[in-house]
């Protein structure tokens, strides 16, 4: 059986928000698998993992660009939230975002790509960390874009213009006025910068999630007591409650917490006089699924005075 760590205990505790206690016996149950034992006591109703699952740890800024029919969302990151400050690097960030629009948005394009002051961004890059010094990297990128329509950008906790925490791209597909389209799409962007959806329809869920969900759902039916094909239907009933809740077309909007997303679109595109298709989003929110190692600041004085 694996060894249960004080560390990781903790580190499950942070993750779920559930007792010292529960998380132990989560550990030891699941022979100290991390992800099994978060899922673990999900099952058990002790811990709101999915609320805690995007959490940020990582520090840096995300930057957009819109240029014409085309948009284009970068997530750079650094050590410290004083670098992030740091004018050099908001310049950097800002650059690599307008030469994204000129790529297919990858990480690899990115690199490679030329820089207005010579030399590839990977270069600049690197001589960054050199002068600055502190280590940032390149995380993700993204690019949107329609034939016929608009694509607009949005960024939430703004640490400068078209920087912030949270950058959203929202792609229009219409021949509708750009000043309805680009309206429209402001509103939507705010609304996925603050529900958070994880995909655009239920189509667009990852299956993997959803079996992990699924079963999640089965383990919690199960001790229900119910008959087997009540517990089916607490099932599929869990399920779509799930797809709905974070499929961006079928969530409530958030400036009226009552009318779905595919409406607040139709509605536009009749106003408009022109249907409206939403084509696509893309949300970043800053260093998401990175988990920043915390340190114990007197504990390294003690070690480095050899105490």
């Amino acid at each position: 059986m694996a060894e249960i760590t004080a560390a990781s205990v903790k580190e499950l505790r942070e993750r779920t928000g559930a007792g010292m206690m529960d998380c132990k016996k989560a550990l030891s149950e699941n022979n100290g698998d991390m992800e099994a034992a978060v899922d673990w006591l999900r099952t058990k109703g002790l811990a709101a993992a999915a609320k805690k699952a995007g959490r940020v740890a990582a520090e840096g800024l995300v930057g957009v660009a819109v240029s014409g029919n085309k948009g284009a969302v970068v997530e750079v990151n650094s050590e410290t939230d004083f670098v992030a400050k740091n004018d050099q690097f908001q310049a950097f960030v800002r650059n690599v975002t307008e030469i994204a629009l000129g790529t297919d948005g990858s990480v690899e394009a990115l690199a490679t790509a030329a820089y207005p002051t010579g030399g590839t961004v990977q270069e600049v890059l690197t001589s960054n960390i050199a002068t600055i010094g502190e280590n940032q990297s390149l995380r993700r990128g993204a690019v949107l874009e329609v034939n016929q329509g608009v694509v607009v950008s949005y960024v939430h906790n703004a640490a400068a213009p078209s920087l912030g925490k949270i950058g959203v791209l929202v792609a229009l597909e219409s021949a509708a006025p750009a000043d309805a389209l680009n309206a429209l799409g402001k509103q939507l962007a705010m609304h996925i910068a603050a529900a958070n959806p994880l995909a655009l329809d239920e189509s667009g869920l990852d299956q993997e999630m959803l079996a992990r969900e699924r079963a999640i759902a089965e383990e919690k039916a199960s001790t229900s007591g119910k008959p087997a094909e009540i517990v089916a239907k607490m099932v599929d009933g869990a399920i779509a409650k799930f797809a709905k809740e974070n499929a961006l077309v079928s969530q409530l909007f958030v400036m009226d917490n009552k009318t779905k997303i595919a409406d607040v679109v139709a509605q536009a595109g009749k106003e408009a006089g022109s249907p409206i298709t939403l084509k696509a989003f893309v949300r970043f929110q800053l260093g998401e699924g990175i988990e920043k190692q915390e340190s114990d600041f007197a504990a390294e004085v003690a070690a480095a005075a050899g105490i």
